[in-house]
């Protein structure tokens, strides 16, 4: 429709400017009778004018200027046309002009004579033929460019319904009939759009839909897996318990192999009972969110160093700590409390394990946004591959027959706080770990 418009102001001048010069070539038809015999009555002129539509008709020929035809003039004449020298615009204006005013004017036209029948011809007429027959011709152009939309549109509507329309009800289908059954592999789509961009949109589905799939298959058969494990956990941590009483009394023999042995047999069996607890715990409902209170961090470490320093026992493991007294945080201090135990057990583990003196230290500081709490050993560092897995349950542990549980349940306990737990270094020179409380969690109400 635009174009048809942008089309529509320059074939109306077109239109305007053919009127007039058939105008012109009737008049030079018509004084061409005159020219064969000059002495012609008046009605036979005025006949002669009223078919070329003019009142009168004036031919230069040979430098000489003659009224050819001539009848009288309703009004004066009101513009000058000169079709010679007329340029694009102003065939434009002239045109438009015509059409906005529909006064009744009389007009002089100005033009050259065809076949070269003299210097020009110069006319006389009313607009008002003209105007009349420039809005018929611009009301025809409207209807066809409205049937042509019309037509056009239809056309781009049946396009855009098959090519589109169709396509995406069809994908919205998929769509949700999937969302109905996700586990059914049979609901996954099936490229098909014959668009390319619909085609790689359907592709780009067809992936995500795949991907889930196998991850719901894959989640319910951990889930599966998890629930048998928890009751081989649950029957298993019963036995060793019990096996557990058995050493007891096994350590007050006297045979030397027994003496020797017994000790090895202990820890075994509470490592294993540890696996089994920490597992069970685990595969429980997810941790209830945090029971918010004032808390002094350095009676909560206190707390802490006090019960890794009796569980050191005779190893040489120093602890210290260095948290302001006046230090309060708004947080669940049994949550806090495991968290920094099982930082702090990992350490002393790990130093234990290299038979050296070693050293855990736990520090706090605060800042405008948050606190910052940092367990830091002299340990041997991780292994790569724990850290690549380090807060991934059963895969980060850095200790021989550990769960790799503790860091875990750590990092889930700090993200309740709306906090965050991350490894900061880790290497010969011992291993460090930053808590990061932020201040506005731990101050609202």
């Amino acid at each position: 429709m635009l174009a048809e418009v942008l089309i529509f102001v320059p074939s109306v001048a077109r239109f305007r400017e053919d009127f007039l010069m058939s105008r012109l070539e009737r008049a030079q038809i018509a004084s061409l009778a005159l020219l064969a015999n000059e002495e012609i009555s008046p009605e036979l002129q005025e006949e002669l004018l009223l078919n070329a539509g003019v009142f009168n008709v004036v031919l230069r020929r040979d430098a000489a200027r003659q009224l050819m035809l001539s009848s009288p003039m309703p009004a004066p004449i009101h513009a000058t046309f000169d079709l010679r020298s007329a340029t694009p615009l102003e065939l434009i204006r002239d045109a438009l002009a015509c059409l906005i005013d529909p006064t009744p004017r009389v007009i002089r036209v100005i033009g050259e004579p065809s076949q070269m029948a003299g210097l020009l011809i110069e006319v006389t007429l009313e607009t008002e033929p003209l105007r009349n027959a420039m809005v018929d011709y611009g009301l025809r152009i409207l209807v066809l460019s409205a049937v042509i939309s019309i037509f056009t549109a239809l056309l781009l509507f049946l396009a855009v319904r098959g090519l589109l329309v169709k396509p995406i009800r069809r994908v919205v289908g998929h769509m949700q009939s999937y969302a109905a059954a996700p586990e059914d592999a049979r609901r996954v789509i099936r490229p098909s759009a014959g668009v390319t961009e619909l085609r790689e949109a359907e592709e780009a589905l067809q992936s995500l839909q795949t991907q889930l799939t196998g991850a719901l298959k894959q989640r319910e058969r951990l889930a599966q897996l998890g629930s048998a494990v928890a009751k081989v956990s649950h029957d298993l941590r019963n036995i060793l318990s019990s096996a557990q009483l058995f050493t007891d009394r096994i350590e007050m023999s006297d045979d030397p192999k027994v003496m020797r042995m017994a000790p090895k047999l202990v820890n075994s069996i509470t490592r294993a009972v540890h696996l089994c607890e920490s597992t069970l715990a685990y595969g429980r409902a997810e941790e209830p969110p945090p029971r918010l209170t004032d808390v002094a961090l350095a009676d909560l470490v206190d707390d802490v160093v006090e019960s890794e320093r009796l569980a050191a026992g005779a190893e040489e493991i120093s602890f210290s700590a260095d948290i302001p007294s006046s230090l309060r945080v708004r947080a669940d201090s049994e949550q806090l409390y495991r968290v920094l135990a099982n930082l702090v057990r990992n350490a002393r583990q790990a130093i234990v394990a290299t038979g050296r003196h070693g050293e855990i230290g736990i520090s706090a500081r605060e800042t405008d946004e948050e606190y910052l709490i940092t367990v830091a050993d002299t340990g041997p560092g991780l292994p790569p591959k724990a850290r690549e897995h380090l807060f991934q349950p059963f895969q980060g542990g850095a200790t021989k027959g550990g769960s790799g549980l503790g860091l875990s349940i750590a990092q889930e306990l700090v993200r309740g706080h709306g906090g965050e737990l991350r490894l900061e270094c880790s290497g010969e020179a011992g291993t460090s770990f930053l808590i990061r409380l932020p201040r506005e969690a731990n101050e609202a109400d």
